[in-house]
């Protein structure tokens, strides 16, 4: 009896572990399927406005606001954009935008690599309160330092200027980029400078020939960073600036809101152009992008 009753008892086990296997799974494929959709609802949600600018910016002013609303009409054309290719000022506002943003990414990198590199492999007096410093800068609404900076860079005599802007902005861009370099610098094995000093090169050796080529991951999301936040400043580049001549992009599109009408469609296309340059950005350098982000977060 008690044979047949254990022989029974582990049939019955066997049978039953089938069903919760299978049970198993069939939640795994619920999670899953629930996940994608939540992911395609968020797509959907973040991606329908970018498609209803572009596709506007192909009509006419007074087909944006045609209901029933149509994607596409009978008179599409690139109008707008040849609108805006065909105009020096507004061509003059991306060439102000190229300059500011690519000296602000270059000159970013060029300090916070060399200011990370200090935090991460020397300890020197005042180190604590100069981080504490660097992070608190950071945590300031830009917002706040609006009118000191206007003040400032009215005394310096760079009011309207290129490098009143480059400075100023990479007064917000430099905090982040040395905490990022310098968790970057952290997850890097100090053996690497030490066999590099034996072999009779200085720490600066060091850093410009083995450490900087080996960082390459963490400096592109860090320009990559920088170039957005200098390409997508709007309020500074209001204030500080006063001619066609200095005027961004973003501050260009806002000059398309005339007084009794606005160039929809115009407004459209240059935001469409203006994104461009971001997006393409992160498509050739996504790999790096990601690798450099994740790997500055790993050690601090």
């Amino acid at each position: 009896m008690t044979t047949t009753t254990v022989t029974r008892t582990s049939a019955a086990v066997e049978q039953s572990r089938p069903r919760r296997q299978l049970s198993t799974a069939g939640r795994r494929r619920i999670a899953v399927a629930l996940t994608l959709a939540g992911l395609i609802v968020g797509a959907l949600f973040a991606g329908a406005p970018v498609l209803w600018m572009v596709f506007s910016s192909l009509k006419a002013n007074p087909e944006i606001f045609a209901y029933p609303p149509q994607l596409i009409t009978e008179n599409s054309s690139l109008a707008p954009y040849l609108a805006i290719l065909n105009d020096s000022r507004q061509l003059r506002f991306f060439l102000n935008s190229y300059v500011v943003s690519l000296a602000v990414a270059g000159l970013t990198l060029l300090v916070a690599v060399h200011a990370a590199y200090a935090f991460s492999r020397y300890d020197f007096p005042g180190k604590s309160i100069i981080n504490i410093a660097v992070i608190s800068v950071q945590a300031v609404p830009p917002i706040t330092l609006l009118i000191p900076y206007f003040g400032l860079v009215v005394a310096l005599g760079l009011y309207n200027t290129y490098p009143g802007l480059i400075l100023t902005y990479m007064v917000f861009t430099l905090p982040y980029a040395i905490i990022m370099m310098t968790g970057y610098f952290n997850t890097l094995p100090r053996e690497l400078d030490e066999a590099a000093r034996v072999d009779g090169t200085s720490s600066f050796g060091a850093l410009w020939r083995i450490l900087i080529p080996i960082a390459i991951p963490g400096m592109v999301s860090v320009g990559m960073y920088t170039f957005m936040i200098a390409w997508n400043e709007y309020l500074f580049a209001l204030t500080l600036t006063r001619t066609d001549d200095m005027r961004t992009v973003p501050i260009g599109i806002q000059l398309l809101m005339g007084q009794h009408s606005y160039d929809w469609n115009q407004m459209m296309a240059m935001s469409v152009l203006g994104s461009l340059p971001v997006i393409l950005l992160f498509i050739f350098f996504q790999r790096y992008f990601i690798g450099g982000m994740t790997s500055g977060s790993v050690k601090n």
